[in-house]
């Protein structure tokens, strides 16, 4: 009895769409071979290059505010302080960061002065401080508080399930910056964790929608019913197996929560709801200087700068972030790539041809 090949050579190029198609698979199974997830996803992300360039922009900025004028324990090597009055110079306290002299210089005052001699590039600094601190605490509190009530829901169905969803559809149905707009009058100007933990208790419903949806898919898998057969209690299952599965969605939308939550402290530090004087927000900087666009533009345009900076990276890791975690996203191959795939296959046909 003669064996039949797998594939020979006219059948390869028979249907070239098929063709292409188990090559894009070859390939890429080819370079995730003997890799772990974990590994697998860092190389996905990598090859992300918005997500990567905004992961540096980020850091950047992250290294930049604390070492700057120096937060928490890290000194500062600025010699201004975002308290400070300074005498203005500069043609009214215009931005001294340019070319001078034939080189370029930050000179003493890079983002300009404003109308009391406050150095703009301390201020800056201080209202990016305080607005990174908004969003990290808001992101991780909402998204833990999601993924209790989500997992929750979502793993034991019935009356459980209808009680935290309506609870949850009780918030979707008041309007968020309304609520933080009212918590934010309260606690706001005392400090931003303050501020993060109000815009928290209303930022988590979106999150607890989603992990619930996840929940009620991943615990009908067989690992679940295996757990269950070896004795593992309720949380166990929750929070061991299934959660680790779910674990890439929710890491993406926590990036895009934390978008979000940056764009919301300023909108509600713009309307004077957020963070009040004396303590500064990126913000409560943009609802200050308003009145002095026309005359000072400076003082509008940095925290807007750093506003924009950091809503898009963080958007664009959380795209990177999401194609390196779903399986369906793949990377298409060069055509050098696939020509060198064909070829493979070719050959492979063409010795099983021999061998038979």
């Amino acid at each position: 009895m003669t064996l039949q090949p797998p594939l020979q050579p006219a059948e390869a190029h028979h249907d070239p769409a098929e063709a292409v198609e188990q090559n894009e698979n070859a390939i890429e199974l080819k370079e995730v071979e003997g890799l772990s997830q974990g590994r697998i996803v860092l190389r996905r992300f990598v090859r992300h290059r918005g997500a990567m360039v905004s992961a540096f922009v980020l850091l950047f900025v992250i290294v930049l505010v604390s070492t700057s004028i120096g937060w928490g324990p890290i000194p500062g090597w600025w010699k201004y302080s975002y308290k400070e009055l300074n005498p203005i110079v500069n043609a009214g306290g215009a931005p001294t960061m340019g070319f001078h002299d034939g080189g370029f210089s930050f000179g003493d005052h890079p983002f300009g002065q404003d109308n009391i001699g406050k150095d703009g590039f301390a201020v800056v600094m201080r209202g990016t401080q305080q607005s990174l601190t908004v969003m990290f605490v808001l992101g991780i509190v909402s998204t833990f508080i999601g993924i209790v009530i989500g997992a929750t829901a979502g793993f034991f169905r019935g009356r459980t399930d209808n009680v935290l969803m309506r609870f949850t559809d009780m918030f979707i149905t008041i309007p968020v910056i309304m609520i933080g707009a009212i918590l934010g009058k309260w606690v706001g100007g005392a400090s931003p964790w303050a501020l993060a933990f109000a815009l928290a208790i209303v930022s988590w419903t979106g999150m607890a929608r989603l992990v619930r949806g996840e929940f009620l898919s991943l615990r009908e898998r067989e690992f679940v019913d295996a757990a269950r057969v070896a004795g593992a209690s309720n949380g166990r299952i929750m929070f061991k197996h299934i959660l680790p599965n779910a674990i890439g969605v929710i890491i993406v939308n926590a990036t895009l929560l934390m978008a979000a939550a940056i764009l919301l402290e300023t909108a509600l530090s713009y309307l004077g709801f957020g963070i009040q004087s004396p303590e500064v927000s990126l913000g409560q900087l943009i609802s200050e200087y308003q009145t002095a666009f026309a005359t000072r533009p400076w003082l509008f345009w940095w925290p807007g700068l750093f506003i924009v900076t950091i809503a898009l990276t963080i958007n664009f890791i959380g795209d990177g972030l999401r194609d390196a975690f779903d399986p369906r996203q793949r990377r298409i191959p060069t055509r050098r790539a696939l020509a060198r795939a064909d070829r493979r296959r070719e050959n492979a046909a063409a010795r099983a041809t021999a061998k038979a």
